[in-house]
């Protein structure tokens, strides 16, 4: 199934974190929470300004990026837990 964002919304599959702590402790699965980063899979076309004007995402697919903890909507698409949210929720892109 393809799905495209509409306006500023980018669609996101969350990216596990590390499943050991720095001294080497394994976490349990029921310990862990939701991971806070992802991977940018679609990207609406952008928000529109008052005037109509188009503004670009500064997001693009492939993109790693963090978000808020209790960011986007999440739904399943073909067997898949994904994340829809704004543009505005991303924190940043993780080089």
């Amino acid at each position: 199934m393809a799905f495209k964002p509409l306006h500023d919304r980018v669609l996101v599959r969350r990216v596990e974190g590390d499943e050991k702590t720095k001294g080497g402790l394994i976490i349990p699965d029921t310990a862990k929470e939701k991971p806070a980063q992802g991977e940018i899979i679609s990207v609406g076309e952008g928000a529109r300004k008052d005037s109509g004007e188009l503004i670009a995402p500064s997001v693009k697919a492939g993109d790693r990026v963090l978000f808020g903890k209790w960011s986007g909507t999440e739904v399943t698409l073909d067997g898949e837990e994904l994340l829809i949210m704004k543009e505005s929720d991303i924190l940043g892109i993780i080089d």
